[in-house]
Formats: structure tokens, C-alpha cells, sequence
């Protein structure tokens, strides 16, 4: 009589989820790991796809249908499909319907890579058809058999031997010559001889935008440099010439007062020409430009729920305008 061997029971597991699975005969579908772990998407989005995929042929999954089924609002039900859209396992198209009707059709996928790849395929396979039937047929004909060619040899000449060179001629030997080498000339120039061209002077700053009071300021700074600096005294005509400069100045959104000291601070002494001081220091130490200021997109009221966001223009926000896109005011099936 032969030993009956006891079977173990399987242990579960000490921690974790522990399945107690049944096995079913209906109501139940084949739900896909890419659907159910993905890892992208949202817990929403992946119940909803669930649901989409276990769903048959044919029925409604607009925002407002779903909506009376489940508790979530529009809103996120929108969001959810947009998800689901955004990775594949669901695509809308727009075909016409009996009675020149416009409806959205729904297409679910479980597997969005392999059916990716599959189109792929048949569109290679159609452009390789295509190529095959229109390419031109070529034949190619046999070369014609040509004689062959005498073989002509070349008997190479003999080459003279050659003649001994002569044996030299031994040279008594002697002192040596000494080569002087010339004496060497006065080193080039660097500094430029006074009849030379001298390079124009840079300009002097202008403003990009020129105005009656943005002038006017700039000569009253110039003219008063003397009250509080007593060695920058300037003539009429040095005024009007370094007017466009200080004005430059103060159009980059440099203060009045700064530009009198970064024009007068520290003259050299004895101070003979003002007025050129002046004009290189304007010059020199020209600030930058302000930059420009980030515009600010103003608020909205969204037309259908009434809540602020930033646009500049008006209409519907973000959630709102998929809830449009998902709407059920047109047919919107689900497709096999």
C-alpha cells in the first residue's frame, strides 16, 4: 500500500494585498496592465478608462453621461478623458452619420503601442506596393564579346654606366674670413607721427525716444552742475551739445541727482576742459537700458462657472472649455 503524501497549504503572504479570487463564468473583462498600473495617469483616469473598456459597442461616454452615473463632477470627468487621450487609450473622430448629422465617435484601446505599430505596418506595406508597381522595369543586355587585344612588350634599353666623378683637389688651408653682420637699424616707430588721421570720436548717447521734457530736464541738470560743483562751469553751446546725452541718461531710469555726481565726482586737477570731461564721462559710463517689464495677462470671469483665471481674452477657463470638448450635445459613441 502506498504512502499518501500530505500537501502543505499555501502560506500568505504576512503583509500586503492578499487575493481571494473566485472563479467567474460572466459578467467580467479583460483589462489590460498597461490600463490598470500605469503610472502617469491619475487614479480617476484609470477607473474610467476600466469602465470605457468593459462597456460595449456602441454606448454613450459623454462628460454628461458619465456624469449621471458616477459622483464625480464634469469637471474631472473631463479631465479624465483627457488624460486617457493624452496616452493613447482613447482617440475621437468626427464622422457624419445618417441624416448629414456630425458625431463624435469614440474609439477605446487596450494595447495604444501595438495599435500604433500595426498602423504603422499597413502604411509601409501600402507605400512598398505602391513603389513596386510604379518603378520602371529595367533589362539589362549582354555585353558584346570583344576580341582580345595584342600584348605588346617593351624591351627596356640598357642605361650607360656611369662616369667617376673626379678625385678633389686638396685646398691649402687658411684663416678663416670673418662675416660681419650689418649693423642693425633704428627700431620701427610705435608712437603715430602728428600728421597721421586720427580716429573719429564715439558718439555721444541718444535717447530712443525723444521728447520736448525729457530735453528740457537735461539741459536744467547741465546748467546747474556749476551750483554744486564750481569747476564744471559750461558755455551755452556746451549745454546744448551734451543735452542729448544726459537725456539718454535719464531715459535708462537713471535719477537726476546720480548723474550729477557720476559727471562731476573726482575731476583731475587742474581741471582745464569741463566740457569734454563731461562728454567722456557720458560716453564711458553709460548704464545699461532698463529691461523690459513681463506683461501681466489680466483675470477673467469664465463665462460658464463665473471663476477668475488669467487670460487676455475672455471666454471659458481650462476645465470648462473640456468640459465643452466632452459635451454630449452631439452624438458621442463609443466605438469597438
Amino acid at each position: 500500500m502506498d504512502t499518501q503524501q500530505a500537501i502543505a497549504p499555501s502560506r500568505a503572504p504576512s503583509s500586503g494585498v492578499v487575493h481571494i479570487n473566485i472563479r467567474l463564468t460572466g459578467g467580467y473583462s479583460i483589462i489590460s496592465n498597461r490600463l490598470s498600473q500605469h503610472r502617469d495617469m491619475s487614479l480617476l483616469a484609470i477607473g474610467l478608462g476600466t469602465h470605457i473598456q468593459s462597456l460595449p459597442a456602441g454606448r454613450r461616454i459623454g462628460v454628461k453621461a458619465l456624469a449621471a452615473i458616477f459622483p464625480e463632477s464634469e469637471a474631472r470627468i473631463a479631465a479624465a478623458l483627457r488624460e486617457l487621450e493624452h496616452h493613447g487609450f482613447l482617440r475621437r473622430t468626427r464622422e457624419r452619420v445618417q441624416g448629414g448629422r456630425v458625431a463624435t465617435r469614440m474609439e477605446s484601446y487596450n494595447h495604444p503601442e501595438a495599435a500604433a505599430r500595426r498602423a504603422g505596418a499597413g502604411v509601409r506595406a501600402g507605400v512598398g506596393v505602391a513603389a513596386v508597381a510604379t518603378s520602371p522595369r529595367v533589362i539589362e543586355a549582354p555585353a558584346p564579346a570583344l576580341a582580345p587585344a595584342p600584348v605588346r612588350v617593351r624591351v627596356p634599353e640598357r642605361e650607360p654606366a656611369p662616369t667617376p666623378a673626379p678625385a678633389p683637389v686638396p685646398v691649402p688651408a687658411s684663416e678663416p674670413s670673418v662675416v660681419r653682420e650689418p649693423a642693425p637699424g633704428p627700431a620701427p616707430r610705435l608712437v603715430p607721427s602728428p600728421a597721421a588721421p586720427k580716429p573719429p570720436p564715439p558718439p555721444l548717447p541718444f535717447p530712443r525716444r525723444p521728447s520736448a521734457p525729457l530735453f528740457d530736464e537735461a539741459a536744467r541738470l547741465l546748467a546747474g552742475l556749476q551750483v554744486s560743483a564750481p569747476l564744471f562751469v559750461l558755455s551755452e553751446v556746451d549745454v546744448e551739445r551734451l543735452t542729448p546725452g544726459v537725456a539718454a541718461w535719464l531715459e535708462r531710469g537713471v535719477r537726476p541727482d546720480a548723474v550729477r555726481v557720476a559727471l562731476t565726482d573726482d575731476p583731475p586737477v587742474p581741471l582745464r576742459h569741463p566740457a569734454k570731461l563731461v562728454r567722456h564721462r557720458l560716453i564711458a559710463l553709460l548704464p545699461p537700458p532698463v529691461p523690459a517689464a513681463v506683461p501681466v495677462v489680466p483675470l477673467q470671469n469664465c463665462d460658464d462657472c463665473d471663476r477668475a483665471f488669467r487670460s487676455p481674452v475672455q471666454g471659458c477657463c481650462g476645465e470648462c472649455r473640456d468640459v465643452r470638448a466632452y459635451a454630449d450635445d452631439e452624438p458621442c459613441l463609443l466605438g469597438a
